[in-house]
């Protein structure tokens, strides 16, 4: 009962789990502009490396965002667009919290996490989760995206140890608060698996979820306009 699970919210990724989570194959590519060329192929790759049809496919994860407009909506988009086709249901999961779950595979239980992404304009995405156990989390904080000195001095992220591709870029403010040392200097915090989004992840969120009766809606978290807008229509200036 193979699930299928994509994100485009940073890099393009794409998983295929079996309907416990095991994961069966895995794609991803980091280029952040190529959406569109690389997702559909990409898919048609991780089903090739499984040996699985598509037809055999029982439901189509995808990460929510946040992240900037034009990514995000390629993958929402191809998601639903595959599932209406193969007549399947499609769940949404928040990307964030995809890179919590796999910090609970590396870090104690009880600790506070800030996952941050990378939202340009010297600003981040970012959402606060407490580390319950080993593959249980809890949301603390829904995604926000603000300026990362803003995140930091946030009191509600004190104490929290920063992970995620934002951590990395903006660590001088985010990773080296005083209040939690620096995160940076720990290996498993900096470990690709800690920077962006995996749909493998995701995908394990939605079969748990949806075991305890959650709905998954797949309404993108934009967060902010997207940067390219429609000009406004000109008034007719009549002589």
């Amino acid at each position: 009962m193979p699930v299928l699970a994509l994100d485009t919210s940073a890099a393009v990724a794409v998983a295929l789990t079996d309907d416990a989570g095991a994961l069966l194959a895995e794609r991803s590519d980091a280029q952040q502009r190529h959406h569109a060329e690389l997702l559909t192929p990409m898919i048609a790759a991780v089903l090739a490396d499984a040996g699985v049809d598509r037809r055999d496919l029982t439901s189509v994860v995808v990460g929510t965002g946040p992240a900037p407009f034009t990514g995000l909506r390629v993958g929402l988009v191809t998601a639903r667009t595959l599932a209406l086709a193969l007549g399947i249901p499609t769940h949404g999961v928040p990307s964030l919290d995809a890179v919590a779950l796999r910090a609970s595979r590396v870090l104690p239980a009880g600790t506070d996490v800030l996952v941050a992404t990378d939202a340009r304009r010297r600003e981040v995405y970012w959402s606060l989760y407490r580390l319950v156990e080993t593959g249980r989390i809890e949301v603390l904080v829904a995604p926000e995206v603000a300026a990362a000195a803003d995140v930091a001095a946030d009191a509600r992220t004190r104490g929290a140890l920063a992970v995620g591709r934002g951590a990395l870029l903006y660590a001088d403010v985010l990773a080296d608060r005083p209040d939690v040392g620096r995160a940076g200097a720990r290996p498993d915090l900096d470990a690709p698996a800690l920077l962006d989004p995996d749909p493998a992840e995701l995908a394990r969120l939605a079969l748990d979820r949806l075991a305890s009766g959650q709905a998954l809606g797949t309404e993108p978290l934009y967060l902010r306009r997207p940067d390219a807008v429609p000009q406004a229509a000109r008034k007719r200036v009549l002589g």
